[in-house]
């Protein structure tokens, strides 16, 4: 899809009500369900994040969805396919300025250059213990991408037919930090497994779509 006719589509999304958790518990596994429904997230202390879904034109104006590839390290998060963002900090004056000053940060794309349509809804993620709070964003220019070596591996340029093509959803058995060969709900993308929080993200995000375009 020509970026042009996808910006103007996607504005309509301002106007939807969010689907909400029944649509991103469609691509959690069963185990994460029972999780979900027995945190008691009142009672914790619990750390936030802010992460960006962002949208951009290639140099041929078709339209991209940005994911990034996470570093190996000792987390319960480590090598996962995710979006641009991160932590809540004390300078931030909301979760949104987190998600943009982190993709900024990890992606290199600056933040006066993201257009935020919505915020999605906030999810909370078990093992680490984190509320996510995602954003639907765009730019309007074709970024010139900066990965943040310490935090990023790669970057994965989604093509939006591929990431709205049905025929990409999939399960896949898969060892997590709370149990060892389950099956889970995933996406095909870009030859990677994309499952967990990422995931279920993204099926609100094309729900969303899929209402405008």
């Amino acid at each position: 899809m020509e970026f042009n006719e996808f910006k103007a589509s996607i504005s309509k999304v301002k106007k939807l009500s969010l689907p909400g958790e029944n649509i991103q518990l469609k691509m959690a596994p069963v185990e994460r369900l029972n999780e979900l429904k027995l945190a008691a997230i009142t009672s914790k202390k619990v750390n936030r994040a802010g992460v960006m879904v962002l949208f951009y034109p290639t140099l041929k104006n078709e339209t991209n969805l940005i994911l990034i590839l996470r570093k190996t390290y000792k987390g319960v998060h480590s090598g996962q396919v995710g979006f641009p963002g991160g932590r809540f900090e004390k300078e931030d004056n909301d979760l949104q300025q987190t998600a943009l000053r982190e993709t900024e940060e990890e992606i290199g794309v600056p933040r006066n250059k993201i257009n935020v349509l919505k915020q999605l809804t906030e999810m909370y993620i078990p093992p680490s213990n984190f509320i996510v709070h995602p954003y639907l964003g765009f730019s309007d220019y074709t970024p010139q991408f900066i990965a943040q070596p310490s935090e990023v591996e790669d970057l994965i340029e989604v093509k939006l037919t591929h990431f709205l093509d049905d025929s990409n959803i999939c399960s896949q058995t898969l060892s997590t930090s709370y149990a060892k060969n389950i099956q889970v709900p995933a996406y095909q993308l870009n030859g990677h497994v994309v499952w967990g929080a990422t995931a279920m993200i993204l099926s609100e995000v094309r729900h969303l779509l899929k209402e405008v375009l």
